[in-house]
């Protein structure tokens, strides 16, 4: 939880600049990344979405249909995005992390922080995803 706050606390405050570490084509690769994941929620494809998974994610849920069971359960904002905006990218213990602003089906609106790991063959996947409220500053 305190990886969390101090995460959502440096996205929050920080001024827009580009990550430190991160080179521009990684961050480009990371958000198609996430782009890809959201536009296969939008339909159903449960077997793309849980492509761009990690393979601890993926060891995890087991199968495509209960990952995607757990995102439409858990994450309705990330399940039907409706709008997506590419907010700063951060570096914390080494690790990207990618923070989103959605707004849903339903016109809520979440701060979404992806957690992103780079693969053995250099590609990158999305280890965790946590979701926060927007503050009604941003929403």
């Amino acid at each position: 939880m305190a990886r969390f706050i101090a995460v959502l606390l440096l996205l929050l405050t920080a001024a827009p600049a580009k990550a430190e570490g991160i080179a521009a084509s990684d961050q480009a690769a990371i958000a198609a990344v996430i782009r890809d994941q959201i536009a296969a929620f939008r339909v159903d494809d449960a077997k793309r979405a849980f492509g761009y998974a990690s393979p601890a994610i993926q060891a995890k849920f087991g199968t495509p249909e209960e990952f995607l069971d757990m995102v439409r359960s858990g994450y309705g904002q990330v399940y039907r995005a409706r709008e997506v905006t590419f907010r700063d990218i951060a570096v914390e213990q080494g690790v990207p992390v990618q923070a989103v602003e959605i707004r849903g089906a339903d016109g809520t609106g979440v701060l979404a922080l992806y957690f992103m790991e780079r693969q053995p063959d250099g590609s990158w996947k999305i280890n965790g995803v946590i979701i926060a409220e927007l503050p009604e500053r941003m929403a």
